[in-house]
């Protein structure tokens, strides 16, 4: 039986065609979907009658659970989501004044194992369906309408999502690709592309492709300014090196804005003016903004965050340099859902990415 929430509206008028129907059958099945909210064939009054008893011997529309919520005291709120007996997932709600931004996961753990991050300790199991990515999407929107949360002038709850939860999502690429067409999709959340975010450590041949299949906003986690101190933090970084990720980089912002460079700030480890001169050298002639992000603890791990006076010193060598720099705000560090906090449950079938 197949899950018709694994398909964009490609997959969807192939699928239909293949049935012998008219290709307006999946804009129609994605506005049920993603724009009223209905999931029970039978209660899709405009299909006719045989379809609708076809489809429910034939297909489905399989959402993973949510098990468990937490709230922040900031508003923040996570969620812990199944997706079978051994994996569940994290995905984490922001409210901001004027938007709404959802963090979602790619991936069961995560094989790349950097070294700051929560996920990756944990290992990888496998990469999440394009249902269990987009329905991370949907089940958040019923929530939050539920809640009566919708930004003022959204046509939906969520304005913003930003894949960067668990899992690296290029390379989960076809799936998460055909994700983001959904969210872009017209028929169902329409959002724009630079209302969608993907961030990634930088995996350089699926950069490429991302540029030219669909080019939505891009955030690297950069984390350090030189190839001998990436290697440490971010293992994959050994087979791509930063020279080919700064060109793919500057290839990328080319007609596309602005590339997010994403820096966590640890203590004695990345975060000395010598570091700031150097990243602001790396990234001379790529439109770029950069987020320092103050390290978020968690169990086992022995880094510790920058002080203060040190991020801030950190963040005007950059700004002097020229360089559009922020320091990202913390939030939902006391439930665990800030950056790198991310865990969920996962069944370990391979520590490292090969």
């Amino acid at each position: 039986m197949i899950n018709l929430l694994n398909l964009d509206r490609e997959g969807l008028i192939t699928f239909f065609e293949e049935l012998g129907e008219k290709s307006f059958r999946a804009t129609q099945i994605m506005k049920w979907v993603y724009q009223q909210n209905v999931l029970e064939f039978a209660d899709m009054t405009n299909l006719s009658k045989d379809l609708r008893s076809r489809l429910q011997t034939i297909a489905c529309l399989k959402l993973p659970e949510i098990q468990t919520m937490q709230v922040s005291q900031d508003g923040t709120r996570k969620w812990l989501v199944k997706l079978d007996s051994e994996n569940s997932i994290e995905m984490v709600f922001i409210p901001e004044e004027g938007r709404n931004t959802l963090c979602i996961s790619s991936q069961a753990g995560c094989a790349l194992d950097c070294t700051f991050c929560a996920t990756g300790k944990q290992g990888f199991n496998r990469n999440l369906t394009t249902a269990e990515i987009i329905g991370q999407l949907w089940l958040a929107e019923q929530i939050i309408i539920a809640d009566g949360c919708v930004p003022e002038n959204f046509k939906h709850a969520i304005s913003n999502v930003v894949i960067m939860g668990m899992g690296e999502p290029l390379i989960n690429f076809d799936n998460v690709i055909k994700a983001i067409n959904i969210m872009l999709d017209d028929f169902s959340y329409g959002l724009s592309r630079r209302r969608i975010t993907l961030s990634t450590v930088g995996i350089v041949p699926a950069l490429i492709k991302l540029k030219e299949q669909c080019p939505v906003s891009l955030a690297i986690s950069l984390h350090a300014p030189n190839d001998e101190l990436r290697n440490q933090l971010i293992p994959i970084n050994k087979k791509y090196p930063l020279a080919d990720l700064m060109k793919t980089c500057r290839d990328y912002a080319q007609g596309n804005s602005h590339v997010t460079f994403e820096y966590i700030m640890l203590k004695g480890i990345n975060d000395s003016p010598s570091h700031a001169t150097e990243l602001a050298k790396l990234l001379r002639g790529i439109l770029a903004k950069i987020n320092l992000i103050p390290f978020n603890p968690f169990p086992g791990i022995t880094y510790e965050c920058s002080t203060t006076e040190t991020i801030d010193n950190f963040r005007d060598i950059l700004i002097r340099a020229g360089l559009v720099t922020v320091t990202r705000k913390i939030r939902g560090d006391d439930i665990n859902a800030a950056c790198g906090q991310l865990a969920g449950k996962v069944q370990n079938l391979r520590i490292k990415a090969d």
